[in-house]
């Protein structure tokens, strides 16, 4: 596995990820129409460029596929986290996360924050996230349950 920078030329293959990850790995926890809400076929693409060139965005490749990717802000908002399907419980998640607060401590940010799906908690969790509130947050009209989650990283 190789981990990289985001270009811009990743777009369609993250979002693809992004998308399938949500729609497959999520379903125990939220409805069809929440996935679709949070990840609909027809993403807001301006939006995802702009989020994924401002921020200090990872990926992970095996075999020339992008196989994770997540991102972190200025701030220490670690805004996305997402592993291929097919490619869970294999350390990719931990190694972006480890890796995007080694960069947040280089920038001297001190906390590491992000809003947790139901999905994804256990896995911050022990990362060492602490829950800090519980959210209920609106897409496309539909509400979803997350969670306000902070590290301090040292």
């Amino acid at each position: 596995m190789k981990t990289r920078l985001y270009k811009p030329t990743d777009l369609q293959e993250v979002l693809q990820l992004f998308y399938e990850n949500i729609h497959n790995v999520c379903v125990n926890d939220y409805t069809l129409e929440q996935l679709d809400a949070w990840a609909p076929s027809d993403p807001d693409i301006y939006r995802w460029e702009a989020s994924l060139n401002k921020n200090h965005t990872l990926v992970v490749e095996k075999d020339g596929k992008i196989v994770g990717f997540g991102n972190v802000g200025e701030t220490g908002y670690l805004d996305r986290l997402y592993v291929h399907k097919d490619y869970l419980h294999q350390g990719i998640a931990t190694l972006i996360t480890k890796q995007l607060e080694k960069y947040a401590k280089a920038k001297g940010i001190v906390y590491m924050n992000t809003a947790a799906s139901i999905t994804s908690r256990p896995f911050f969790e022990r990362q060492g996230y602490l829950v800090l509130e519980e959210q209920t947050v609106e897409r496309r009209g539909i509400r979803l349950r997350r969670y306000l989650m902070e590290k301090k990283i040292n």
